[in-house]
């Protein structure tokens, strides 16, 4: 395992990321200029419910992920990078955030680059290892190529953007968006393109610290056969509430796909991908995320503290016909110095990810669909 990491550390794309960011950072001036390299290296255990082989072998335990981060700043100009090395049946190596940034006071600032779309509840909707259903569709924790402006105040917070596409690693005339990606995004026969967000947070309290929240966003599809524009859109409000050691937060989102597909070919659905694997999601569908918290101070040895949490998601779809999806993650995470670990009982209904058919699990789904469950060990060392 050891020497596979080391052939992993040194292959050719962490090259080039660690050789560009070489020089790019003495162009900034060097009077003091900031540089932080860190990282991580997870291992993964999980035991599914849906497959017999591994239930008879006692669940499987291998490499899960390796990532190096670099943040750089001087004057106000900053860089935050991280790139990410999988396993190649989940995608390989992929860059999941990279982007240059400017201070212009304490409170503005903005962001170039593949930098992380202001929708929905941030940085995460969730507290497991697997994230909530929104993820899964494209709605946490996405990143794609534009331009950001962000202003936090003390009662207010907005955040205006642009992004010019997805993550565009095919640069032919017509070739389709690779799945090899982080964050779900639309691709197949259709490039998501020219997307507007908006997103605005109020804060308040005294003996509580509350965020309530309202995020758009809307954005064309451009289609490789008819050469036509369709649109993509999605509203959500948001809510989170932080008292002590406790967290909440509740998130509803109605998304609408409107792809200008060939003659034949469903309106119904959408394909997305993200970890080198596509399936099908409804085109138009309301989302509801619930998700509670509480940190538990230990001093177990290395041990300092126990997130204890429950996460629920649950998808609407509009389309007659089409079965529901939901998920819920009940786990804890221990925090032991450098080293963090989700313990998960990630339960799923019409869920890709967790049993079923990955294809369509997300669109039309099953209605004889059963619940599935996945018993999950995530263990990463972060630097």
């Amino acid at each position: 395992m050891i020497d596979k990491i080391i052939h992993l550390f040194f292959s050719k794309q962490l090259f080039l990321v660690l050789l560009t960011l070489c020089f790019v950072l003495p162009t900034f001036a060097q009077d003091t200029p900031q540089l932080k390299l860190g990282g991580a290296l997870r291992f993964n255990y999980n035991l599914s419910s849906w497959k017999d082989g591994q239930k008879k072998r006692g669940g499987d335990f291998g490499y899960d992920m390796f990532r190096v981060n670099a943040e750089a700043a001087y004057k106000g100009i900053f860089l935050n990078a991280e790139y990410r090395l999988y396993s190649e049946g989940f995608g390989g190596g992929f860059l999941k955030q990279g982007w240059l940034g400017y201070k212009f006071n304490e409170l503005d600032q903005i962001h170039v680059g593949l930098t992380q779309v202001p929708f929905g509840i941030q940085q995460y909707n969730s507290n497991n290892w697997f994230f909530n259903l929104t993820y899964y569709v494209g709605m946490e924790d996405d990143h794609d190529m534009g331009v950001k402006y962000i202003h936090s105040g003390e009662k207010f917070e907005y955040q205006l953007a642009f992004f010019k596409n997805a993550e565009e690693l095919r640069f032919g005339n017509n070739t389709e968006s690779s799945p090899n990606r982080y964050s779900y995004d639309i691709v197949g026969r259709n490039k998501e393109i020219n997307q507007f967000n908006g997103k605005f947070i109020y804060k308040f309290g005294k003996d509580a610290a509350h965020r309530l929240g309202f995020s758009a966003e809307y954005g064309k599809l451009y289609n490789l056969d008819t050469e036509e524009l369709g649109d993509h859109g999605a509203l959500a409000a948001h809510y989170e509430v932080t008292k002590g050691k406790w967290n909440a937060r509740a998130q509803f989102i109605t998304a609408s796909n409107d792809p200008a597909n060939a003659e034949g070919e469903s309106r119904d659905v959408v394909i997305m991908a993200a970890y080198g694997a596509p399936y099908e999601v409804a085109a138009h569908f309301n989302m509801y995320s619930l998700t509670i918290s509480r940190n538990v101070p230990v001093e177990w040895g290395p041990i300092s503290n126990l997130q204890f949490y429950n996460d629920f998601g649950y998808m609407q779809k509009k389309t007659k016909g089409f079965e529901d999806s939901y998920m819920n993650v009940t786990g804890v995470l221990v925090s032991a110095g450098n080293v963090y670990t989700y313990v998960d009982y990630a339960a799923g209904y019409n869920h890709s990810w967790l049993g079923g058919n990955f294809v369509d699990d997300f669109s039309s789904g099953n209605p004889d669909a059963k619940w599935e469950a996945r018993f999950n060990i995530n263990i990463g060392y972060y630097f």
